[in-house]
């Protein structure tokens, strides 16, 4: 199956205004890409390309005052397959994880595991380990947490979100995965492109999704609270502790974020093949 991809973001600086993007693919999806990925600039900046300490694709630029537009379309090779389902993927003892996995068991700006420990092994202490343990913690969520995208708040933290049981893909996912780290379980947090595919069409725009991958039986599993079934399509961009390592861009000074267009639906020529 083949995926278009892009999005176009425009915003205004008011000043000179050095950024970071997290708008790549993966490097983990290089080999799965068929046309080039990267950032086109408006008016023209040199964009300075790295690879973080996280292993996410990063670019760099200093915007000029006015009015900046980044925008990019591509095609990726999916295998069209629904997120693999492993109930007996079993979980580690945390004295036993390779030493890789504890930075992914701790604290971080959006996942306040110290605060929510307790609640955790409350709602949680008695399920089955492992992946039963990790979906107990997906149902729960998805059955009492709002998703809705007026519920959108840049600040909105796990802990806001136990207490208001209200947010987007993202928020839904930070508690998910913060329940995960109080309960033993090393979890991620992954942004990245979720079309309507398989599933019916849905009229809302388009955003950059957010899910999380969970350590068990000695690799990274998808989980995604907000939809809580498998899914065709996901596209990771990025991982991170939270959405503060994968925020699509990050500015050094102020700056207005005007329009914001994503995209992604399956190939015109894939869809002809799958008429034939």
């Amino acid at each position: 199956m083949l995926i278009r991809i892009g999005y176009e973001l425009t915003f205004q600086a008011p000043a000179r205004t050095p950024m970071l993007l997290m708008l790549y693919t993966h490097p983990s999806r290089a080999a799965s890409l068929r046309q080039p990925d990267h950032v086109q600039v408006e008016p023209y900046a040199p964009v300075q390309e790295f690879i973080d300490a996280l292993g996410n694709r990063g670019g760099r630029l200093v915007a000029s005052p006015g009015k900046l537009r980044l925008w990019n379309a591509t095609v990726i090779e999916d295998g069209g397959e629904p997120d693999a389902v492993c109930p007996y993927a079993a979980q580690q003892p945390v004295e036993e994880l390779p030493p890789e996995m504890l930075t992914w068991l701790l604290g971080s700006r959006y996942c306040e595991v110290g605060k929510l420990t307790d609640v955790a092994w409350s709602l949680f202490g008695q399920t089955p380990l492992g992946w039963p343990r990790v979906q107990a913690v997906c149902d729960w969520v998805h059955r009492n947490v709002q998703f809705g995208y007026q519920f959108a708040s840049p600040t909105r933290s796990a802990l806001d979100v136990f207490r208001e049981r209200t947010g987007v893909c993202r928020d839904l996912n930070h508690l998910a995965l913060t329940f995960c780290r109080c309960l033993g379980v090393p979890a991620r947090y992954v942004t990245g492109y979720l079309g309507d595919i398989g599933v019916p069409w849905s009229p809302a725009p388009m955003d950059f999704s957010g899910w999380f991958e969970a350590y068990l039986g000695g690799r990274w599993h998808t989980f995604d609270a907000r939809h809580n079934t498998p899914r065709v399509g996901r596209v990771v961009m990025a991982r991170g502790r939270d959405a503060v390592d994968v925020a699509f861009t990050t500015s050094f000074g102020p700056m207005t974020l005007e329009t914001f267009t994503v995209n992604t639906d399956v190939h015109p020529q894939s869809a002809a093949a799958a008429m034939r």
